[in-house]
This record gives structure tokens, sequence and C-alpha cells, in this order.
């Protein structure tokens, strides 16, 4: 089983603000999310084994801590998508010069591709498949949108389709090969944000 955990809340995705590179820290809420988020984990998961892996943004990795993982590996694999010129700014920002601009349909000048990233989400879900075992990732939203979309065979723009929550949980498994979707974004509060 493949468990993603979306970093708890921070100030700027509570805000829209596209955060990929940015470090920033949680709000009191996401410390919060983040402690929950470990809670829901364990019920979901009871005692089995599982390699755990973060995000090197200290968002991810303060969502694990918090939530009461021990991070076996960092990796820039799990990174969030890079927004390049467009870090920091909402959609709304963004759209003021390119209208109807979405990351799932247009470019980040200076940033990550739609197609580099649907690489590297295919290569950590090979590396998942791989390992044998139960594995927790620790990540973002667009990335762990993506990560979704590779894992039942699609290309990024497909990411568009699920909704994760800060600090919600997803759960990717097989049924007789055939890549899943088990359970997406479980809420870390016990109750759906709207």
């Amino acid at each position: 089983m493949l468990y993603l955990l979306r970093h708890g809340q921070t100030e700027w995705s509570e805000s829209g603000r596209h955060t990929g590179r940015t470090d920033i820290d949680l709000t009191p809420d996401g410390e919060a999310g983040a402690r929950k988020a470990g809670e829901l984990l364990r019920h979901l998961r009871g005692d089995r084994p599982a390699v755990v892996l973060s995000s090197p943004r200290k968002r991810a990795v303060r969502t694990a801590e918090l939530a009461g993982l021990i991070v076996d590996e960092v990796t820039e694999d799990l990174a969030e998508w890079d927004y390049g010129d467009y870090e920091g700014r909402t959609t709304p920002q963004i759209r003021e010069t390119v209208p109807d601009w979405t990351v799932w349909t247009h470019p980040c000048p200076n940033g990550e591709t739609a197609e580099a990233i649907t690489d590297r989400a295919a290569k950590v879900a090979a590396r998942v498949r791989d390992i044998g075992q139960d594995v927790v990732l620790i990540g973002h939203g667009h990335f762990s949108r993506v990560l979704i979309s590779s894992w039942i065979g699609q290309s990024a723009e497909f990411g568009v389709h699920f909704g994760l929550e800060p600090a919600g949980v997803s759960i990717l498994g097989d049924e007789r090969g055939v890549p899943q979707i088990e359970r997406l974004n479980v809420p870390a509060y016990g109750e759906t944000h709207v």
C-alpha cells in the first residue's frame, strides 16, 4: 500500500499562493492537522512496518515529525511542482496576464513542465512498487495529485480531477495487479473542509 500525506496547512496554502521551492512553516492549524493525520494513519495502517519518505521542504518534514513518523529518507523526488516565475502568486494574480491559466493546462515560465513532473511522479511510483512493503510519502498538493495520476497510468494533467486538503491522507494500491485509488483525501480533521 502507498499512503500519501499532504503537508499541513501553511499561510500560503490557505491563501492559494503557489508554494513550490519556498520553505514556509506550518500554521498552528497546520500543526494540529499534522498531529491528527498521524492518528489517522495509525488507525488506517495499524502497526505494519512502512518505509517513510519525505519531501525536503520543512512543511513536509515538520508534518512527518508531528504525525509521529520516522522518516527513512528525505528526497527532492517528492518536492512540490516548481512554479518558476509564478512562485508565491495566486491563480487570479497569474490570470491578470495569462487568462484561463491553470497549472494543469499552461506552462510555468522558468519552472517545471507537466512532462517533467509526470516523469518524476512515474519514477516515484515505480520505486514505491519495488519496495515491497507499505510506503508513506509526505509531500505536497500538486505533486501528490500528479503521483495519483501516474499511479493509475495517467499524465499530470489528469491530476485536476483530484482534490487534496492539507494534512489529508490518500491510499493507493492494486486490485489483482490493476492500480487502484483506495481512498482519496481522507481528512485528518475528521470532517471535510469546504
